[in-house]
């Protein structure tokens, strides 16, 4: 074998995740430079900063993961954010203190914060079931049975408390949105959840049949179908987990604002959807991997925290990041074109 060819060779080894790695680097570099020039200031050595960034990501982390499950089957899950937002008010609501006057379940106060956490659970994965089911029952598009779902889970929230906040939190519950000092550095407790998240679905996409099945879907619907896989099944259960996943950061996300309101976790469908593809997940299925998830939404993190630390203007970041977004999906469908031809 030439040199050229083990260099080849070594090149076709390495695993996608580089390349993304490499771009979440030079973006740090990129602020690095700008904020030393533009602000007089460095991006990167600020620990709160940085402490922030992982903060903020976290949520849209932990949805992420389940919805990189879903795009890997071909489908979308659009109402991801609506049942952060409903769960949120659920999980809120049973987890008040007894000082409160105005409680949602005045009899359900100063309860274990164990039974919010498992009501906000129960909740997103019964939605997600639900996804799942109409999707696998119905043959309609993933598209619109997650949309109807985001429109209808929505007014659920507006609903629950007629429109209301739900506040003053049991400091058990909200307890799970506090953060650590690990080394002198802040560790949110949400970051740990996600990082917990992350590697249990890496592992279950990458060793398990449940990960085995979700890529052969993706990949060839009609192959799977002939190969014995019960494809209405599976995506019932990947539907559900993407489901559970959101009411997770529907309850993380309650105990870090120390409240629940309606208007939570609004348009944090489509920040997933883009961490998971500029993570490397594939539009088209079948191909995608949780640890290019969670670099994704580290990019996003880091744009966010970026773009605020050099004073863009709110409007100018949701324009740059859109264009991010359509960017990493031409990246995708080229990649697609050239494996077709291939």
């Amino acid at each position: 074998m030439t040199a050229q060819a083990s260099r080849i060779g070594t090149k076709k080894r390495l695993p996608p995740e580089v390349s993304i790695l490499g771009v979440l680097i030079g973006i740090a570099l990129v602020f690095e430079i700008l904020g030393w020039i533009l602000v007089g200031d460095s991006f990167l050595a600020n620990k709160q900063r940085l402490s922030i960034i992982i903060l903020q990501v976290s949520v849209i982390g932990i949805i992420a993961v389940g919805v990189t499950q879903v795009i890997i089957t071909s489908g979308v899950d659009l109402s991801s954010g609506s049942i952060v937002g409903f769960v949120a008010m659920v999980a809120a609501s049973l987890a008040q203190t007894s000082t409160n006057a105005r409680a949602v379940y005045p009899a359900l106060t100063d309860i274990s914060p164990v039974w919010p956490v498992l009501a906000g659970l129960a909740v997103g994965l019964a939605a997600g079931a639900v996804n799942g089911m109409v999707i696998a029952f119905s043959g309609i598009p993933p598209f619109i049975a997650t949309l109807g779902m985001m429109v209808s889970v929505r007014g659920l929230a507006k609903w629950y408390t007629n429109g209301q906040p739900v506040a003053l939190l049991n400091e058990n519950f909200t307890w799970l949105g506090k953060s650590f000092d690990v080394w002198g550095f802040p560790v949110p407790l949400p970051v740990i959840i996600f990082l917990l998240v992350a590697v249990i679905f890496h592992i279950a996409l990458g060793y398990t049949r449940y990960g085995k099945f979700t890529y052969a879907i993706g990949a060839n619907p009609q192959a799977a179908r002939v190969s014995g896989i019960n494809i209405g099944n599976h995506l019932i259960k990947v539907y559900a987990i993407a489901g559970l996943l959101s009411g997770l950061a529907g309850v993380v996300t309650a105990a870090r604002a120390q409240s629940g309101q309606p208007g939570m976790g609004v348009a944090y469908e489509l920040d997933a959807i883009a961490a998971a593809v500029i993570g490397g997940t594939s539009l088209a299925g079948g191909v995608g991997r949780i640890s290019g998830t969670v670099i994704g939404t580290i990019i996003l993190g880091v744009l966010t925290s970026g773009f605020t630390f050099l004073k863009v203007g709110a409007y100018y970041q949701e324009i740059i990041k859109g264009l991010i977004i359509v960017a990493a999906v031409i990246i995708d469908q080229q990649r697609q074109n050239r494996r077709k031809k291939a």
